[in-house]
């Protein structure tokens, strides 16, 4: 669109050095109590300060929070100030303390916010109350579907690579290893299915791979349950799989759910905020309360026993992603800041003024 862009962030931020104009290195910190969260917002308040934004464009909860409030007071001058929430932390179902904290300072800051953008449905109803000057819905970041179903893999040599059998039931989970992954449910789930040929595979790393694996050698079927860490072939591994298990307590729309439909995997995941924007019950998979071990069991249980059913539900996730691919996003945006900074104005006024010039000359 012709716009100059420089990024600011914590992480993996020169990844996109050639992709952008310039890029800052700020210490934001995901807990809200770090004191570099203070230094980091010194650091951007100083670069949009000298650099005159027409927009700052915010994403991730708390440097969202404290960098609105760092650059209010460059909204008197035209900067516009947009937040994607990614997930608030206050949802149904979530605890009181949630509602407490994040509630209020969200609605807080809404009056330092041009524009909210949410990335799922029951989202965007709640923050519609908000004080913010507008509200938008985006479908998620957007998936690159010709990318997934244009890949082959040779199964065999992909299952022995990973130290799977060829005629195993693969279950596929992908995802930080952490509490609100919730992949214990699983693996307690897999252990009272008691089925010989399931292997349950994980691709993530974090702070819950000792307690998975401990919770699998407990319940008698470590031999079935793969922590593959971190992997750059996750599109192959979509396409050994016969089905994706996504059991969260908290997600905004994720990413890795979207890959796995866009793959062609039937569904069993958690009954949650952006679960169900994407899988409808009995359609695409099966919608499951988190800690509902039994419930999972049904579902892996009916896949499996289901071959047909399951091929209709592959078929309906491949379709439903349709309206969450990348160009509809990246068309949603492009509206956003053309109505943020009346783009389409500027350029037919630039088109005019370049006429003008070449009739004269």
């Amino acid at each position: 669109m012709g716009f100059i862009v420089d990024v600011a962030g914590n992480k993996d931020v020169n990844e996109i050095d050639e992709l952008v104009n310039n890029v800052y290195n700020i210490p934001y910190q995901r807990t809200p109590f770090s004191k570099l969260n203070i230094v980091a917002s010194r650091q951007l308040k100083e670069i949009v300060r000298n650099n005159h934004y027409s927009i700052i464009h915010f994403h991730t909860p708390v440097a969202s929070a404290f960098g609105r409030w760092a650059v209010k007071e460059f909204r008197k001058n035209g900067s516009k100030v947009v937040y994607t929430a990614h997930g608030f932390h206050f949802f149904k179902g979530a605890p009181l303390v949630n509602w407490l904290v994040f509630y209020p300072v969200e609605r807080f800051l809404s009056h330092y916010t041009d524009m909210i953008i949410t990335i799922n449905k029951e989202d965007y109803a709640r923050v519609r109350s908000f004080k913010a000057e507008n509200v938008e819905y985006v479908p998620g970041v957007g998936v690159n579907i010709s990318k997934f179903l244009k890949i082959n893999v040779d199964k065999k040599a992909k299952r022995k690579e990973l130290g799977i059998p060829e005629e195993a039931i693969v279950l596929l989970s992908v995802g930080e290893l952490n509490v609100n992954k919730n992949h214990g449910v699983v693996i307690k789930a897999v252990a009272n299915l008691n089925y010989p040929n399931i292997y349950y595979v994980v691709c993530g790393t974090g702070e819950r791979e000792g307690y998975l694996k401990r919770l699998a050698i407990s319940l008698g079927i470590s031999d079935k349950v793969k922590l593959l860490g971190f992997r750059d072939d996750v599109s192959e591994i979509y396409k050994i799989s016969n089905m994706f298990i996504f059991p969260s307590f908290r997600e905004g729309l994720s990413v890795a759910l979207m890959e796995a439909m866009a793959s062609g995997l039937p569904v069993a995941c958690s009954e949650i905020r952006g679960n169900s924007d994407l899988i409808e019950n009995g359609k695409g998979g099966y919608l499951i309360q988190p800690g509902n071990v039994r419930g999972f069991e049904k579902a892996i249980e009916s896949i499996i026993i289901h071959s047909n059913m399951s091929y209709h539900f592959a078929k309906e996730n491949c379709n439903k992603m349709k309206s969450f691919e990348s160009k509809n996003v990246l068309r949603h945006m492009k509206n956003i800041y053309n109505q943020l900074t009346n783009y389409d104005k500027l350029e037919d006024k630039y088109i005019r003024t370049t006429n003008e010039e070449l009739n004269w000359h």
